[in-house]
């Protein structure tokens, strides 16, 4: 082998030592030449892929701004957009939802409120790049916000501390903060939102925390059934709900007139002729008294909402009555 390699060389030496000095200089010149053809093509390729990210991200098609560092800054809310669900993960393993999404205490309360104790590892729903990782006292306290390909962007507030940093990327299930009570917060929480296009949607429209999943592969957004569909997640997967998907015909919904606020004793209608009947906690209000109202017992009331005789009543909690 080694006699074999001896020969090449020497065949090698031999012919550059015949080969014209024209020749010799020809190849010399042409090496520069070769490099700057790699480089182009490397740069080419570069762009390739980056178009192709590009066209397989539907982030892309709804954000032009990156670096601003407001949460809300809206853009336009297309008409309909499927939003893609697979590959999620929980951000907390916690089953309890303390407060809805919708109108609290005389203002917008634009997430879900996930009970959880402080140092618990909050993990990102999906895998994005973070774009947010900020402080606000009186408001978010500790917080991150983190922009998916899907095109949703979710905010996780009341950190006791950040685990990531600004223009990181991120795996979905990735440890990103632990659980705390900073900003405005009364207690442990989580405050959890998903938004698009800097306009926040109900978590609970994709998110089904009792179980512990995603309601299903995408989630299709429409302008025309986002309230009523909101309301009807609220109610399967909000406060008191036990999870699960629905059968509401939303194609129908967009036919009909804008969703009413539902009131103490109103049925709530989902479309899909449930029998199931709610009332709305007022202030003051006990579960013996709402037992009384309904003709039922709080045994019953109990049992149907997966409550106890200790759950503390909230202004404003839907609980099932039959």
């Amino acid at each position: 082998m080694l006699k074999k390699m001896k020969k090449n060389l020497l065949v090698a030496l031999a012919l550059t030592a015949v080969m014209p000095v024209a020749a010799q200089d020809l190849i010399a010149n042409q090496a520069p030449i070769d490099r700057k053809l790699r480089a182009v093509d490397s740069i080419q390729l570069n762009q390739l892929l980056e178009n192709e990210a590009t066209a397989a991200s539907p982030a892309a098609q709804l954000y032009n701004d990156w670096n601003n560092q407001y949460v809300g800054r809206q853009t336009t809310l297309p008409d309909s957009f499927l939003i893609d669900l697979r590959d999620f993960a929980m951000p907390t393993p916690s089953r309890q939802i303390t407060s809805n999404f919708g109108a609290r205490w005389g203002r917008q309360h634009k997430g879900l409120d996930i009970k959880l104790n402080t140092g618990d590892t909050i993990v990102a729903a999906f895998s994005g790049k973070v774009r947010i990782v900020r402080y606000e006292a009186k408001g978010y306290g500790k917080y991150v916000v983190i922009r998916h390909p899907n095109g949703l962007e979710t905010i996780y507030g009341h950190m006791s501390k950040h685990l990531v940093t600004e223009n990181q990327e991120v795996r979905a299930g990735e440890p990103i903060g632990l659980g705390g009570s900073t900003g405005r917060s009364t207690g442990s929480h989580l405050h959890f939102e998903t938004r698009l296009c800097g306009t926040a949607l109900n978590p609970a429209l994709m998110f089904d925390f009792y179980n512990q999943d995603v309601v299903g592969d995408s989630y299709m957004f429409r302008k025309a059934t986002y309230n009523k569909e909101s309301l009807v997640a609220t109610r399967l997967r909000g406060v008191g709900g036990t999870g699960g998907t629905d059968n509401t015909n939303y194609a129908q919904l967009a036919q009909e007139q804008p969703a009413q606020v539902v009131t103490n004793t109103r049925t709530l209608a989902s479309n899909n002729q449930s029998t199931t009947s709610y009332h709305k906690v007022k202030r003051g209000e006990t579960l013996y008294g709402i037992a009384r109202q309904h003709g039922t017992t709080v045994d019953a009331l109990c049992r149907l909402n997966r409550i106890t005789l200790r759950t503390v009543l909230k202004p404003g909690q839907i609980l099932k009555y039959n």
